[in-house]
């Protein structure tokens, strides 16, 4: 999400003259730990319904602002240039593959989605020693990127971002894992809110959606 929205946050500002956007990036269950604990956030945007189902949960969400915007897909990278014949999730069995990266399942939303591709292959626990965690999806992608492990687990969006460091070998299939739907909502109690729904509109517009499919994500359907 990070280079949609900071399109984003510039069509915004241009629009809105007086208006500046500042983004935290992060892994979506921290953000959310971070809104709990009363940080100053006008505007959360989740990967998972998780965690906004968890902040929605605890009266953070402001009623009628909550939307899912777009979907995802994730997707095996390895290095490029890469050697080893790795072509499904299975073929993280070979020996010859020591380390895959994926993000931490307890914070990173697309870590719990790896899970459950591996689990949906039956090749998780098999894999046990091999995982190597991050906390969050772009240091998955530097992982691979720089060739410190043999292969990671990303969004699709992200692999497109780097395309002469990393290889897409494959897509995990419709029903090996929850969708991946990425909500938004404004804050409850901000002092900002005008400004963001403002932001939250632009988002679902026709002009944020070209813009989100531009980045590689998929809209919803029916919107």
């Amino acid at each position: 999400m990070k280079n949609a929205f900071e399109e984003i946050g510039r069509v915004y500002e241009t629009v809105n003259r007086d208006a500046k956007v500042s983004f935290n990036f992060g892994a979506s269950g921290d953000l959310a730990r971070q809104i709990e604990g009363g940080a100053p956030v006008d505007v959360f945007v989740s990967a998972s319904v998780t965690e906004m189902d968890d902040l929605d949960s605890k009266g953070l969400v402001l009623r009628g602002t909550r939307v899912n915007f777009a979907r995802n897909r994730l997707v095996l990278v390895v290095p490029a240039g890469s050697g080893l014949k790795v072509t499904s999730f299975v073929d993280l069995q070979k020996p010859e593959i020591k380390k895959i990266a994926m993000g931490n399942p307890k914070t990173v939303p697309a870590g719990r989605y790896a899970e459950e591709v591996l689990r949906h292959y039956g090749v998780r626990d098999s894999l046990r020693e091999r995982l190597v965690f991050a906390e969050n999806v772009r240091q998955v992608l530097d992982y691979v990127a720089r060739g410190e492990v043999d292969g990671g687990m990303v969004y699709s969006t992200d692999a497109m971002t780097r395309p002469k460091e990393v290889t897409l070998v494959a897509t995990a299939p419709e029903g090996s894992h929850k969708p991946i739907l990425y909500p938004i909502a404004v804050i409850k109690g901000t002092k900002k809110e005008n400004a963001a729904r403002g932001l939250v509109s632009l988002v679902v517009s026709p002009e944020g959606r070209k813009i989100l499919e531009r980045h590689g994500f998929e809209p919803i359907q029916g919107k």
